[in-house]
């Protein structure tokens, strides 16, 4: 499944354009400001139906326009699909799968599976676990789309919880039944974040170790809770039932839990450099596009922005050849030679000046 051609009307900078992407690898080069970013941005949108930058989407209108619309066109095994998205500020977003109005580009809409990289995006190693929790919950649904709505099941559940607790004068016995349930949808989130951070432990080394990191590079999930079963778990949270009330919300179970990111038994996150923790990031996304390929078939299309800047030129090297080795990328960069091979047959390149493709070749 690959994404063949993007179209944006009124998108940030964008006023009409249209762009074509390569099988493999696609550079898009342009001096900073000229709205390289913006287009990684708006393939984002098209394929997901949300920003990878704002949670504000206003922001996604360009200026004097009224609306903003983007369409995709996707190849699969069962011949084309048009992906569509629209929406005026202050309205719901309109989205269309061939034709056809659609709620939400989920697990089994027609698209290719995206990943994305953006220099803000360290936050994901240097920030708060809720980040990396949900980085981890969202790998793990596109292994398993089947429960790709467990997080959503489980925070809907914890937030019940937490309006009783709220209270302060809730009896241990009416919180009993959302216990056993938030025990239920915790053990089975808990399982899932093993599962993945399982199968992502090894090829995340193994990039780690391809793209310069000195020494090796790890991955572990790290539960807050011991239980080894939802029925201990659900003890658990009996077990707490007054500090609860005291404090005011549920604290403990798995919305608690953290992805470990180490180089060398360090953790990246208090211990790591800029540079060795954006290493650590695109191995992280390179270990998930080759564990999908192989589980799945179908490697997430690749968006990177800025990310040869602040690499040598040997890790630059060895980046380039491992984004031609398994579907689709787009690589953002401000000069052709920052991007080894950008002029190979194969490559597809995009030029960008002021919110214009002005060629493509």
């Amino acid at each position: 499944m690959r994404t063949s051609v993007v179209r944006l009307r009124d998108f940030r900078s964008y006023e009409r354009t249209e762009a074509a992407l390569g099988d493999g690898l696609t550079v898009v080069l342009g001096p900073n400001g000229a709205g390289k970013t913006n287009l990684l941005e708006a393939i984002y949108f098209a394929l997901t139906a949300r920003s990878c930058r704002t949670s504000n989407e206003r922001e996604l209108v360009r200026l004097g326009a009224a609306l903003t619309r983007t369409e995709a066109e996707v190849e699969a095994e069962d011949g084309s699909h048009l992906l569509e998205v629209g929406f005026r500020p202050g309205e719901p977003k309109r989205l269309r799968i061939d034709g056809a109005p659609a709620d939400r580009f989920g697990p089994d809409a027609p698209r290719p599976l995206v990943v994305v990289f953006l220099p803000e995006r360290l936050e994901l190693i240097r920030g708060a676990p809720s980040l990396r929790r949900a980085h981890l919950d969202q790998f793990a649904a596109a292994l398993r789309p089947a429960v790709s709505d467990l997080r959503s099941r489980y925070a809907r559940t914890l937030a019940q919880r937490n309006a009783l607790v709220a209270r302060r004068s809730a009896a241990p016995r009416v919180l009993e039944p959302w216990d056993g349930e938030l025990a239920r949808l915790g053990w089975e989130l808990m399982q899932e974040r093993a599962r993945a951070a399982d199968i992502l432990r090894d090829p995340f080394a193994r990039f780690g170790e391809e793209l310069g990191l000195p020494e090796r590079a790890e991955l572990a999930y790290r539960p807050r809770s011991s239980a080894t079963s939802a029925d201990e778990l659900r003890a658990e949270l009996a077990e707490r039932h007054a500090a609860d009330l005291q404090r005011g919300f549920t604290a403990h179970g798995p919305h608690r839990d953290d992805l470990l990111l180490a180089h060398g038994a360090r953790p990246l996150r208090a211990f790591g450099s800029q540079g060795q923790q954006r290493v650590a990031l695109l191995a992280l996304l390179l270990a998930e596009r080759g564990v999908l390929l192989e589980t799945r078939g179908r490697p997430p299309l690749m968006l990177l922005d800025d990310v040869m800047s602040e690499l040598d030129a040997d890790r630059r090297w060895r980046l380039a050849e491992l984004l031609r080795g398994g579907g689709q990328a787009l690589v953002t960069a401000t000069e052709a030679e920052h991007v080894p091979g950008a002029g190979d047959d194969g490559v597809v390149t995009i030029s960008v000046e002021l919110g214009t493709l002005v060629a493509a070749s």
